[in-house]
């Protein structure tokens, strides 16, 4: 038998070697563009549901929640300006997307030029805890907000700044792909008086229609094809709300007013989609999946659903979360639905966001957000 040389045993040995690195390359390679995939461009609005530190760089506002005990389960218990124990909804949308949780706040991305470009690919967040739809809503009661038209307005410095870099076409393709979601109205709807705007109940939510209308067809102008709405959650079974009216229930007022403006907010997005052919949506019904849970919290894991984890006084809905106030704070806190004196807790905003992306049309019409994401 012929002997085989070293030599020849040595570049076998390479080939061999060389053959597996470019398998293991290549696997590397599938899994990051699995994960390139998955992960889309997200842009999101709204209010306190999804800011995630916004209003940190507003100097003249009273909505603010970068003070301990918030973001207790967060990282290294930073309250970095999330009106939550940890993770807020928009944080926990955005994992289900391959993402770690948010991306940044427009404001800090702005801080510094040189990063901005990078740091805004993959998104940014313009919500602003206090705002509304409308721009005078959360002015009295918390100072400084940003709107939501001014949002959108911050918006256009992220499509200039793509479309300066990767020219008219990239950046179409880029943004019709992307995800916008959007969380608002609650604030519009706490702070209507028919004293002081001079509209019926029903006038005033046809007026928030048309408004709302105007900001999405805004958006759509910009690029933005892909609309993740959530609409308002049962505000009536807020702590605040229920301590402040002695209830033992919910406040069946504001509750009908929630679920008035989803009427309006789908009969909106239905006729807006018909006229706009390239928008694709999908309405997150915020009050059913809290009613949900409120209904039958065990099968969500929950046990308090009246109560907030962290405040002070009657169902610790009197006195805001804030070392300040010297609050309460719950031990259990994944046992409970309401964080503070309006938001949920981490837990949850777990439970919303998987219902938002894989949930039935009962909570999430006429598709989910994972649907969305993967529309043409």
């Amino acid at each position: 038998m012929a002997k085989i040389s070293p030599l020849v045993s040595v570049v076998a040995f390479l080939l061999q070697l060389s053959l597996g690195i470019i398998m293991l390359i290549m696997m590397i390679m599938d899994v990051v563009n699995a994960n390139n995939l998955q992960a889309v461009p997200i842009f999101i609005f709204g209010d306190s549901t999804v800011d995630v530190g916004t209003n940190n760089f507003l100097p003249n506002t009273r909505a603010r929640a970068n003070v301990t005990p918030n973001g207790i389960d967060y990282p290294h218990s930073e309250p970095t300006g999330r009106f939550s124990n940890g993770l807020n909804t928009a944080d926990e949308i955005a994992k289900k997307f391959g993402y770690n949780r948010s991306p940044k706040p427009f404001l800090s991305l702005v801080q510094d030029n040189s990063t901005f470009l990078r740091n805004v690919l993959n998104g940014a967040n313009f919500a602003s805890g206090g705002s509304g739809i409308r721009q005078s809503t959360g002015n009295q009661s918390y100072g400084e907000v940003v709107w939501l038209g001014k949002q959108i307005e911050q918006f256009v410095t992220v499509q200039q700044n793509f479309t300066a870099i990767m020219g008219p076409e990239a950046t179409w393709k880029k943004l019709s792909e992307s995800l916008f979601i959007i969380s608002v109205g609650s604030n519009d709807l706490f702070d209507y008086n028919e004293t002081t705007s001079g509209l019926s109940k029903e006038g005033y939510l046809l007026s928030l229609n048309s408004t709302y209308r105007n900001h999405l067809e805004n958006l759509y102008s910009l690029g933005a094809r892909k609309f993740g709405i959530v609409s308002v959650p049962p505000i009536g079974c807020c702590p605040a709300v229920r301590a402040a009216h002695n209830a033992t229930g919910c406040v069946e007022e504001l509750n009908a007013y929630a679920r008035i403006f989803h009427t309006v907010l789908d009969t909106l997005l239905s006729s807006l989609s018909s006229q706009l052919i390239e928008m694709k949506y999908a309405l997150g019904n915020a009050y059913e999946i809290t009613m949900e849970i409120i209904e039958d919290p065990s099968a969500f894991g929950i046990e308090e659903t009246n109560s907030a984890c962290c405040g002070n006084g009657n169902l610790n809905g009197e006195k805001p979360c804030a070392a300040i106030y010297h609050p309460n704070v719950c031990a259990k806190r994944e046992k409970y639905l309401f964080w503070d004196l309006f938001h949920p807790t981490q837990e949850a905003a777990k439970i919303a966001a998987r219902t938002l992306h894989g949930g039935g049309k009962r909570f999430v019409a006429p598709i989910n957000f994972s649907q969305l994401a993967a529309a043409n």
